[in-house]
C-alpha cells in the first residue's frame, strides 16, 4: 500500500476538506483527489462522501481510518529504528559481566539520554562484519592478533587495561597470599573451559603462557560462569584467571578468594572498535566518554602480548 495515499486519506479526514489538505501537505487540491482515488481503488471501497462542506468520511472510511494511522506510526517508527541519530546506539561487548559492561553503565550514567542496544556477538571476527555491515556502531575487543590486521576501514583505540587476577577456592595453597607473582603460578592448574581457539581471548593466554611458563588448561564444556565458580569452589588444586572488574557473585559458603598477580601485572587490553565513516552521534559521545576516562597504557609492572602494545 502506497504510504503516501494513507497519509493524504488521514490529512484529509482531519481536515474535512481536500483543499485544507492539500495545504497541509504542500501539494495541489487535484493531487489529493487523484491519491484518495488511488486508495479507494485499493482497498476496493469508497472512504470520503462529498457535501457542501467538504469530505466526510463514509463508515467504511471511519472503519480505515484508526488503522491508517497506526500505518503511519509503524513507517515512523521503522524509519526511526535504523536513521542514524533517532536509532540506538548499538554496541557489542563480550559479556553481561565484563569489564566493558562496566564502561557502558558508566557511559549510561553519564548519558541517560542516549538510547543503547548492548548485543553479544561470540569473536572479534563477528564483530568486525558486524561493524562493517552497519548492524553494530561499535564493539570492546582485544584486538590486533598477530597475523589478523584489522580491515583498513576499521578504528580501533585501547580504552582499559584491565589487570588479571587469580580466582581460588579456600583449600587452594595460595589462599592465604595477599597477591601472587607469575612465577608463583608456574605448577599450578590453571583451568579455564570457556577459551576456544582462534577468538582473541584466546590468543592473549596463549601469549601469556609461552611468556612466563603457565599451564592453563581449557578441557571440558564451559558450562557458564557460575558452574565454574562451583567447580573451582570445590577443587583444592584448581585455579582459573578472571579480570580484575569483571562482576562475579558466589554463595557465601564458596570461600572464593580474588588474588591480584603482580610481577609484572599482566593486563587485557579492551579496545573499542568502530568503522571510519560511521556517523551515529552518540558514537563520538561515546569515544570522547572513553577517552575522558581511560587511564595510561603500558605502565611500569604490566604486561601485554607484544602484538597489543602499539594499541
Amino acid at each position: 500500500m502506497d504510504l503516501d495515499t494513507v497519509r493524504t486519506f488521514v490529512a484529509a479526514a482531519d481536515a474535512g476538506q481536500f483543499q485544507e489538505a492539500a495545504a497541509e501537505l504542500a501539494v495541489t487540491q487535484q493531487a489529493v483527489s487523484k491519491r484518495i482515488a488511488a486508495l479507494e481503488r485499493d482497498v476496493g471501497v469508497r472512504l470520503f462522501t462529498r457535501t457542501p462542506r467538504g469530505a466526510e468520511l463514509t463508515i467504511d472510511g471511519q472503519a480505515f481510518l484508526p488503522h491508517a494511522r497506526e500505518l503511519l506510526r509503524v513507517a515512523e517508527r521503522a524509519v526511526g529504528s535504523v536513521r542514524t541519530g533517532r536509532r540506538p546506539l548499538r554496541v557489542d561487548m563480550i559479556a553481561s559481566r565484563s569489564a566493558a559492561s562496566g564502561l557502558m553503565h558508566g557511559f549510561h550514567r553519564a548519558h541517560p539520554e542516549i538510547d543503547l542496544d548492548v548485543v553479544m556477538l561470540f569473536d572479534i571476527e563477528k564483530a568486525v562484519a558486524a561493524i562493517r555491515s552497519g548492524a553494530i556502531d561499535a564493539s570492546f575487543r582485544a584486538v590486533a592478533m598477530p597475523g589478523r590486521p584489522l580491515p583498513e576501514d576499521i578504528e580501533s583505540v585501547r580504552v582499559l587495561d584491565e589487570p588479571l587476577q587469580l580466582l581460588i577456592g579456600p583449600a587452594h595453597a595460595l589462599a592465604g597470599a595477599r597477591s601472587v607473582t607469575v612465577a608463583q603460578l608456574a605448577g599450578h592448574r590453571i583451568w579455564m573451559p570457556g577459551l576456544v581457539p582462534g577468538t582473541e581471548w584466546t590468543a592473549y593466554y596463549d601469549d601469556l603462557v609461552a611468556e612466563f611458563g603457565l599451564t592453563i588448561e581449557a578441557t571440558g564444556p564451559n558450562f557458564g560462569s557460575d558452574a565454574l565458580l562451583d567447580t573451582i569452589a570445590d577443587t583444592p588444586a584448581l585455579a582459573t584467571f578472571m579480570g580484575g572488574q569483571t562482576r562475579l557473585v558466589w554463595p557465601a559458603g564458596h570461600g572464593l578468594r580474588r588474588i591480584p598477580v603482580t610481577d609484572p601485572m599482566p593486563v587485557y587490553p579492551h579496545s573499542l572498535l568502530w568503522r571510519r565513516d560511521n556517523p551515529h552521534p552518540a558514537l563520538a559521545t561515546l569515544r570522547a566518554h572513553l577517552a575522558a576516562a581511560a587511564a595510561g597504557h603500558g605502565a611500569a609492572g604490566t604486561w601485554v602480548p607484544d602484538w597489543a602494545i602499539s594499541r
